[in-house]
């Protein structure tokens, strides 16, 4: 499969390139970025940590507002964000033009209903087919970890549980938790997936918890002034379900921060932290 570079620049002795392709899964053009560190020009195949966005986000936002570079160069870690849903003229999006749904808000999830099942297949296209690309095309080994904020949270959480031994980290900066039983959720759940609840299941980080086949342990960090933290969030939901299920889970809830990349970028040092030490 051929990638078309749109743009590239030097950051902390390695690079941040943005690549175009077309995505078999979705049927559309993708676009996503990558952070190589310096160590990528030097023959090693370092371990990939997957960063999935939120919602309105695009695979721009963390690269330009984190500030992982200067640690992943250090550490020696590639870092792959993709968009955040398939995009173009031939996918639909939302009728009624909202922000949470459709375009920019795939979810993370393979779509069973018309007419979204043709492109909205996240789920598939960030565990098989954007992983297979990177590691054909970049020096990039299979040890894999996945993180993400809000609606990406709840991606890395879901595509983790989904994937025994795929990834050998996981972390998540306030995941929407339990998607089944929140309005962002419920929204995309309905149209994506159906009005079978019982589908959705598969779907949800709290119900995949209780048959988890692996015991991944879980890096979360939430904002106790998130204005969307009680209504969308939910981490409390979260944490009773890893209780329960005896799976481990580190919730830290840092007092005075919100939704915002400010939040983000004061704690991707830990998060970054987290990843290398088990993606060795």
């Amino acid at each position: 499969m051929s990638l078309e570079i749109v743009s590239s620049n030097q950051s902390f002795a390695g690079w941040n390139k943005r690549y175009r392709h077309r995505s078999t899964t979705l049927h559309c053009e993708m676009t996503f970025g990558i952070y190589l560190p310096p160590q990528a020009a030097q023959g090693a195949r370092l371990p990939v940590l997957y960063w999935l966005s939120g919602l309105t986000c695009s695979d721009e936002n963390f690269m330009h507002k984190a500030g992982a570079q200067r640690l992943a160069a250090e550490l020696g870690l590639i870092i792959v964000a993709p968009d955040t849903s398939p995009r173009g003229a031939d996918v639909p999006g939302d009728p009624d033009g909202a922000w949470d749904f459709g375009h920019g808000a795939g979810f993370y999830l393979n779509a069973s209903q018309a007419p979204w099942a043709q492109h909205y297949r996240m789920h598939d296209y960030v565990v098989h087919e954007l992983p297979a690309l990177i590691e054909a095309h970049f020096p990039a080994s299979a040890k894999r970890g996945i993180s993400g904020h809000s609606m990406g949270g709840h991606g890395a959480l879901v595509c983790a549980l989904r994937n025994p031994g795929r990834y050998q980290s996981l972390s998540a900066f306030a995941p929407i938790s339990h998607p089944s039983q929140c309005p962002w959720g419920e929204k995309a759940f309905s149209r994506y997936l159906g009005a079978d609840r019982a589908a959705w299941q598969a779907w949800d980080a709290c119900a995949l918890l209780a048959e988890a086949q692996e015991k991944l342990p879980m890096l979360v960090d939430q904002g106790d002034c998130d204005d969307f933290l009680a209504r969308q969030l939910m981490p409390a939901a979260l944490q009773a379900a890893a209780d329960a299920a005896g799976h481990p889970l580190t919730l830290r809830m840092q007092p005075g921060y919100d939704h915002s990349y400010y939040f983000i970028a004061s704690f991707i040092d830990d998060h970054l932290r987290h990843h290398a030490a088990l993606c060795r």
